[in-house]
């Protein structure tokens, strides 16, 4: 029993050593490539980012924030809704201007939604109305300040008269 134990451990290290390839998948098995490694890319266009995910959440989060949510249900969607805020800026982060020396200037205002929706989730999280009504300000802040250095017609009203 001992003998077929050491030879398997044998040719187990041998093909280690000689440099046979671990199989990662079955795709790799069948194509016999290496598997690659995803890389994120942009799908959808920037203005149905804007539009779909960006001011969505926005006129969502006004509308729950023009109170204070009585509801642990209310609280818990301010805060996804914040998270999706969040993660839209990531995604305009994969979403560069052509021109280069805009490029910084693009990746820092992505940054600020990212930072001022998180914070704004952070908040909501912790059923604090009056932070996250400031978080919420700063959010459309951030849309402003992107929307004015880029010369887009919009302006984010966190709480619009009604």
């Amino acid at each position: 029993m001992a003998r077929p134990r050491r030879w398997l451990l044998a040719g187990l290290l041998g093909c280690l050593a000689g440099g046979v390839p671990v199989v990662c998948s079955w795709t790799s098995v069948v194509s016999g490539q290496s598997p690659a490694t995803p890389r994120p890319e942009p799908v959808a266009e920037t203005r149905l980012l804007m539009e779909g995910l960006a001011a969505a959440n926005l006129r969502g989060l006004a509308s729950l924030l023009r109170e204070k949510p009585a509801e642990a249900e209310a609280w818990a969607f301010a805060r996804g809704q914040a998270l999706l805020l969040a993660e839209t800026g990531n995604l305009l982060l994969l979403r560069p201007p052509r021109t280069p020396a805009a490029q910084d200037a693009w990746a820092a205002r992505a940054v600020e939604l990212r930072e001022a929706a998180t914070s704004l989730a952070r908040h909501a999280a912790a059923r604090d109305y009056g932070r996250s009504r400031a978080a919420l300000a700063a959010v459309a802040n951030a849309c402003n300040h992107c929307h004015s250095g880029f010369r887009v017609p919009f302006r984010a009203d966190p709480f619009p008269p009604d």
